[in-house]
């Protein structure tokens, strides 16, 4: 039987319901399985979560929307771009609701439905609502989640298709969670809050199972932090393997936080300036990792520590950079959050401590159809993009008419052919209508002239690429 113990004080409590928090000294609550039990545990069935039920708390009714057992990707032209040898990209996108949630959510309801729950809580700032929802849907429970002010709006779309009951509490994800635990203590409502749910980490740890299954153990495993779980809960499970003799040696583990928010990575560098930080200003476009007040800051720096690993925060800019670089070399649309660990795995690399041989996993949590923030940015660089090639396009007309004046079929080869005649023709209409060409026949031919005002277009533009 698991036994649901202090990280802290060691004090073993009553395993069920789940709790987080130690009634002795306030720290917080894992579950352990007995050693004995843990050396007999055996893996069994295909490769899905339910594979491991031996190595997880007990439950009696198994919940599944076919979770888990999702691909491990060799991504040798991103480990090209990347400067290393054997690069690995763990994909959770390819759960049910696509995220490495659905795992939780399994577990959780199972556990819920053991205990003869009707309706589960959950303040989230993404992922485990759109979990959490749909597997309250197929099994007729309620959800009611509590979401931040900021967060994505393709996660919330997920959660109101599956009729969620929501509601917005709070800026950030924190406050949502602070209200969630106090709902929970009022209601009595299943608390399913990740953070307030130590199956949540259960159900985590199950990635490094199969992981180890896939290829071994990797030397270093890069995870997102936001709340610090994740990453725990994976060097949890590999403890446990070598525990049970299955493994030989575990991975480094290195934890990745956004610029704007990392909080973790204050703490764990014990940077000076992390106590006058004004936690009001945090933000960043990775909602998935976006968490002022970490719960589970210490396991997260105790994951970091015993692996003999490292963690780091990354810009933004460098979090788009490659998210781009994912999906154009190796066909993976990944959220923001997840992105972060090849923007590190860059840094990391660049700075020297990773070893080109070395063998690396990044976690990759969830899917990019989610995050409407990036989807925006490819939209706007699209128009962007569909505009700058038109401007382009007459600004080279003007640029051919201010040498000579000149009739369309010339200026369509001028141009060298690259679009359609009547193309240039709806370009010249419009420089036209704009007062920057003026146009008079010779010959039976239609000639374009540059005015003056299409003359002072052309050097305020040379004026701005001196700028630029």
């Amino acid at each position: 039987m698991s036994l649901l113990v202090c990280i802290d004080c060691e004090s073993v409590v009553e395993p069920y319901p789940p709790k987080y928090k130690c009634p002795v000294c306030g720290g917080l609550l894992e579950y352990r399985m007995r050693p004995e039990r843990l050396r007999a545990a055996e893996f069994s069935g295909p490769l899905t979560f339910w594979r491991y039920r031996s190595l997880l708390p007990e439950v009696k009714n198994l919940v599944t929307m076919n979770e888990g057992g999702t691909p491990l990707h060799v991504v040798s032209r991103l480990a090209d771009r990347m400067d290393v040898r054997s690069l690995l990209l763990k994909d959770e996108t390819r759960n049910p609701t696509g995220s490495f949630r659905d795992r939780s959510a399994a577990l959780l309801l199972s556990n819920a439905i053991d205990l003869n729950y009707e309706t589960l809580i959950c303040a989230t700032n993404g992922n485990m609502g759109a979990s959490l929802a749909a597997y309250c849907a197929k099994y007729g429970l309620l959800c009611h989640v509590l979401i931040p002010k900021i967060m994505d709006v393709g996660k919330l779309a997920q959660m109101l298709i599956y009729d969620a009951v929501i509601e917005e509490c709070g800026e950030t994800v924190d406050k949502s969670i602070e209200e969630a635990e106090r709902l929970a203590s009022e209601t009595g409502w299943y608390q399913a809050t990740p953070e307030l749910n130590p199956l949540t980490l259960e159900a985590q740890k199950t990635i490094s199972y199969e992981v180890s299954e896939q290829m071994g153990v990797p030397d270093w495993f890069i995870v997102p932090m936001g709340s610090g779980g994740t990453i725990y809960s994976i060097w949890k499970g590999f403890k446990e393997l070598k525990e049970m003799g299955r493994i030989d040696s575990t991975p480094r583990m290195i934890g990745v936080q956004a610029e704007g928010c990392s909080p973790i990575i204050d703490s764990y560098r014990k940077a000076e300036d992390s106590k006058g930080r004004r936690v009001g200003m945090s933000l960043t476009h990775a909602v998935g990792i976006l968490v002022r007040k970490p719960l589970q800051l210490e396991m997260a720096i105790k994951a970091i520590k015993e692996s003999d690993g490292t963690a780091l925060s990354v810009s933004d800019k460098e979090i788009f950079q490659a998210e781009q670089a994912i999906a154009k070399l190796e066909g993976i649309f990944a959220e923001p959050a997840s992105s972060a660990t090849i923007a590190a795995l860059k840094r990391i690399r660049d700075s020297g401590m990773l070893d080109q041989k070395d063998r690396v996993v990044c976690l990759i949590t969830g899917s990019g159809l989610k995050a409407t923030d990036v989807l925006q940015a490819l939209a706007k660089k699209r128009k962007t993009a569909v505009l700058g090639a038109e401007l382009s396009t007459k600004e080279r007309i003007l640029r051919i008419l201010s040498q000579r004046d000149a009739y369309g079929y010339e200026i369509w080869k001028a141009l060298g052919k690259t679009m359609t005649r009547v193309a240039v023709y709806q370009h010249l209409n419009d420089l036209d209508k704009k007062g920057l060409t003026t146009t008079y026949s010779k010959e039976k031919r239609k000639y374009f002239r540059i005015t003056e005002r299409g003359r002072r277009v052309l050097r305020a533009i040379d004026e701005l690429k001196i700028l630029l």
